[in-house]
């Protein structure tokens, strides 16, 4: 992802990974959202939260900026009550690193982004931070579907997506 054009294609299918996500979100009954399927592990909003506040949302954000920032994870866990408010947290992390990524510039890519962890990187390097800690995250959240009786949605069931996230045609030349 060291250019605009890889990253893009990239961001493109991390869209519709992020549906199949979302999905697993929205079946997570409200009366189970703070509470621990997997003892020792984060609460569903707790991981959702992180995964999608610090690493979706804030990573391509600090790419584009040049600094990659931090956020109050515990305030915004208090702020959900239910799984719909959930869902649209994560929606709305969504939209905005989705902004984000669409203006992420070859020299945004190459340049050196400051973080909050003490480890200053390329932003391409950056971007594979969102690909690595997210997939860790969606990773415990499908062992959390399964510990609370949910049947995940397979990991490449795209069509089955809400349109926002399903595949998009692709233009014939």
């Amino acid at each position: 992802m060291q250019n605009r054009q890889s990253f893009l294609g990239w961001w493109e299918h991390f869209r519709q990974v992020n549906g199949i996500t979302l999905r697993i979100v929205s079946a997570i009954p409200s009366d189970k959202i703070h509470t621990s399927p997997i003892a020792g592990m984060r609460t569903p909003a707790q991981l959702l939260v992180h995964t999608y506040g610090q690493i979706v949302k804030n990573i391509p954000i600090g790419i584009s900026k040049g600094e990659i920032t931090s956020f109050d994870e515990k305030a915004a866990v208090a702020s959900i009550k239910t799984t719909d408010d959930l869902v649209r947290f994560c929606k709305e992390c969504w939209t905005a690193a989705d902004a984000a990524a669409k203006q992420v510039t070859d020299a945004d890519l190459a340049a050196m982004v400051k973080t909050p962890w003490g480890m200053d990187m390329p932003g391409f390097a950056a971007a594979g931070v969102v690909c690595d800690e997210y997939l860790h995250h969606r990773g415990q959240l499908y062992a959390y579907a399964r510990a609370l009786g949910i049947e995940p949605p397979m990991l490449w069931d795209f069509a089955n997506n809400e349109a926002a996230f399903a595949p998009q045609a692709t233009a014939k030349a």
